[in-house]
Order: C-alpha cells, then structure tokens, then sequence
C-alpha cells in the first residue's frame, strides 16, 4: 500500500493478530483513504478481524479506547510530550515522538513498571506538527 495507512499497517503485520495497531487522523479523508488502501493490502484481514482500525481523532489525545499501549509511534512533531499519550502507554512500554518546533528531537520515552518515565533524545529531526485539525487546515 502507499500512502496514508502505510505505517499503521505495517505496525499491525508485525504484531500479528494477537496485537492491535491503532491509526489515528485528524483529517476524516485520511481515515478513508487509510481504509481503502489497507483493504487492497496483505494488511485487509487484519483490518477485517478488528486488530488493525483507523480512527478520526486528535492525535495529541491519543485513542483511550484501546489503551493501554505496549508502544506509541507519534508521526508528526509535538511541542511538548502529550500527557494523554504518556498515561496511555503502558508501564514497560514505549513511545517513539519528535519533539519541538523549529529545532526538533526525536525521543524514545520508556515506562518503568511503577509509572515512571526516562527520555532520551535518539536525534535531530524535523517533522510537520502536531496540531489540531482547525490549526491544519488554518494553515493551508
């Protein structure tokens, strides 16, 4: 598949249908074409037997319905870590996010088993922000 969906897929193949991988998109077209594009995929049984869903949300709240979370991808650069992400990882987990604005890190933040954290920059990077669906379409 190509495009939107791609990595959400690719995430879900690799935990197989004992996992759960869970795409969020704040752009409702998105989410179709995330859709359509993983039902002509290897990834479309997945999709069919619950594992694998896309869902039209804000990313920096994360999807509290399925969580809590072994591992959390964020694909586009937040200011700050979002609190709702780190409460929705799981302890033992860990959350991959490019963090900041013009000048952005990528960060690897773990969860010990009694709910603390440890972050460690992996990188420099430069992402699109994290932002709200009205501030996206400000923007264009």
């Amino acid at each position: 598949i190509i495009g939107s969906g791609y990595l959400t897929a690719c995430f879900a193949m690799m935990v197989g249908p004992e996992g759960r991988a869970v795409g969020i998109e704040h752009i409702p077209e998105l989410v179709v074409a995330s859709t359509e594009n993983v039902e002509r995929s290897a990834a479309a049984a997945l999709m069919k037997d619950g594992s694998l869903s896309f869902h039209v949300s804000d990313g920096r709240l994360g999807w509290p319905d399925a969580a809590p979370y072994d591992a959390i991808h964020v694909g586009a650069a937040a200011p700050e870590i979002p609190r709702p992400l780190l409460e929705q990882l799981k302890p033992g987990g860990r959350m991959v996010i490019p963090v900041g604005t013009y000048s952005q890190d990528l960060q690897v933040i773990d969860k010990s088993a009694d709910g603390s954290t440890s972050v460690r920059n992996d990188a420099s990077v430069r992402y699109v922000p994290l932002t709200s669906r009205s501030a996206q379409l400000q923007d264009s």
